[in-house]
């Protein structure tokens, strides 16, 4: 991590090329989402037994997306990690879900030059059918729901983070892949 002039520490984000290859690194905070492509997420959804995925709602007071909805979890891969790291992480943080205690999948990833992604992201599926104890700094709430009536509502106008709609109609709604083996 970079250290501001007092010492704190700062995260920076890997920069990539339009292939994703890192070439550099910024700090967080020169970052804006959505104006700049060329940086790395993951996202990943809670899945149950009947197909049904955990989708939250992102707290009001959050600086983006305010009360939208939202995938299960998610976040930016920090400088020097690796998209399954950031998973890791952001799955302990946000729904305090240790990655070794549940069977989850790598779906696939896509492109903010080929799809209509804010950035280059890693989706993953996390096989659970109990609600989370979700973060309530980040979410206010969450429900179960099938990926076609996600769609509809999106469609119908409920207010959605914009790489929601795309990564739902990219990988979660066709049959889902069985859980792997434990």
């Amino acid at each position: 991590m970079l250290k501001e002039k007092d010492n704190k520490e700062v995260e920076s984000l890997d920069i990539t090329d339009d292939k994703d290859n890192v070439v550099g690194k910024r700090p967080r905070s020169e970052i804006e989402l959505g104006k700049f492509r060329n940086v790395r997420v993951v996202v990943g959804f809670l899945v149950n037994s009947n197909g049904e995925l955990w989708i939250p709602r992102r707290a009001s007071h959050k600086k983006i997306f305010p009360s939208c909805l939202d995938m299960s979890v998610g976040g930016y891969v920090l400088s020097g990690e690796d998209y399954d790291d950031a998973f890791k992480r952001e799955l302990k943080e946000e729904l305090n879900i240790d990655s070794n205690t549940v069977r989850y999948t790598k779906l696939g990833k896509l492109s903010p030059y080929e799809t209509h992604v804010s950035s280059f992201t890693t989706i993953y599926i996390v096989y659970a059918n109990e609600t989370p104890m979700y973060n309530r700094n980040d979410f206010s709430e969450g429900s179960w729901m099938k990926p076609e009536d996600l769609i509809e509502k999106i469609r119908k106008g409920e207010p959605a983070k914009s790489d929601l709609q795309p990564v739902v109609e990219a990988f979660l709604l066709s049959p889902l892949p069985k859980p792997p083996s434990v």
